[in-house]
């Protein structure tokens, strides 16, 4: 497979293995669940692997949405993620819908892919819950357009949050599924689930942090809006006065603590819960001094980059650029292996 060019005087001191591939959904302000359970773990990987990452504004449009906005969102999704470390010069970042060939491929793993077997995805059935006047093909398919946006460039790892794993299983199903039936071509990719902060919660302490649910803490938000929303949000219901014991294991808060606070405080904040040494607003207001000593940093730098509209511009056209050449290198292969050529 051929290596990604990558303009950094060091590149050639690191040694890379294989392509990682991971999308994240331009869908509105990117929150800290995002951060938590994907972005970070992007940025330690990015010297391991050759790494893509793409603004998936296919898959955003499977629920209503304003278009209006959209390139805004899209905008803005890349400024965080830049922002939050995802250096240009280190990785390929590019806009989904600026590939064809995503939806090319999506066609044929189409013709792959038992109807059965898409409507057990889970996240299909809880969204379909959620939203039963808008359960859409696309909706439906959306797994298949995820696994030919891994695929698409033959990638060997994808770093996902746990609810995410059983479409990286659904994906290697299709690979094998395409492989037996024409050639041995895909790769079967691997899931890398980071170890903590993998499935924060939203603020209710019930359903996945979403900014659909309203649940959200925005990574780029500035210090008091978060304590705002940090203040009341939900955390173990067996503290219903500050003199009742907890269990950490049990706590959102905990969870975000994990995210962004060191060890050491970790340990203080089990301590003090489980002995009722501390209160929920004592053990609140530590998670946002180091919550605040994370983003603060990314949001100045957020800032930095409205200033400099050039950078991300630059960023994403050579993304498409070079992911289109990667995309169309891949379909003609599969074109031949089909006999479509």
């Amino acid at each position: 497979m051929s290596e990604l060019p990558d303009s950094r005087p060091e590149a050639a001191e690191i040694q890379r293995t294989g392509i990682l591939f991971s999308g994240i959904q331009p869908s509105g302000n990117i929150h800290i669940g995002n951060y938590c359970g994907a972005i970070r773990n992007w940025v330690r990987l990015l010297d391991d692997y050759h790494c893509i990452f793409s603004i998936v504004d296919y898959h955003a449009i499977t629920a209503p949405y304003d278009p209006s906005i959209m390139q805004a969102r899209i905008r803005q999704a890349t400024l965080a993620n830049i922002a939050a470390g995802l250096d240009p010069e280190r990785c390929l970042i590019f806009v989904q819908s600026q590939v064809p060939e995503h939806t090319e491929l999506t066609w044929i793993f189409n013709t792959l892919t038992p109807m059965g077997l898409l409507g057990r995805m889970t996240q299909f059935k809880e969204k379909s819950r959620r939203s039963e006047e808008n359960i859409n093909v696309g909706l439906y398919d959306y797994p298949v357009l995820q696994a030919a946006d891994v695929l698409l460039y033959r990638a060997e790892a994808v770093p996902v949050g746990e609810d995410q794993v059983q479409h990286i299983e659904f994906t290697r199903d299709l690979a094998r599924k395409f492989n037996l039936r024409f050639e041995p071509y895909f790769p079967e990719p691997q899931a890398l689930v980071p170890s903590s902060g993998a499935r924060i919660l939203g603020l209710d302490g019930k359903s996945k942090m979403s900014k659909s649910l309203d649940n959200y803490i925005g990574l780029l938000e500035e210090p008091e809006a978060i304590w705002e929303k940090l203040r009341p949000a939900v955390t173990d219901e067996k503290r219903i006065r500050r003199s009742d014991p907890g269990e950490p294991g049990d706590c959102n808060i905990y969870t975000i603590h994990q995210c962004f606070s060191p060890p050491e405080v970790q340990e203080w904040v089990v301590d003090g819960c489980r002995s009722a040494g501390i209160g929920c607003i004592d053990c609140k207001r530590k998670l946002h001094e180091h919550m605040m000593n994370v983003l603060d940093p990314i949001r100045e730098r957020a800032k930095e980059l409205e200033r400099k509209p050039e950078v991300v511009d630059e960023a994403l056209a050579r993304g498409a650029r070079e992911c289109r050449v990667r995309a169309a290198a891949t379909m003609e292969d599969v074109r031949r292996i089909t006999g479509l050529r």
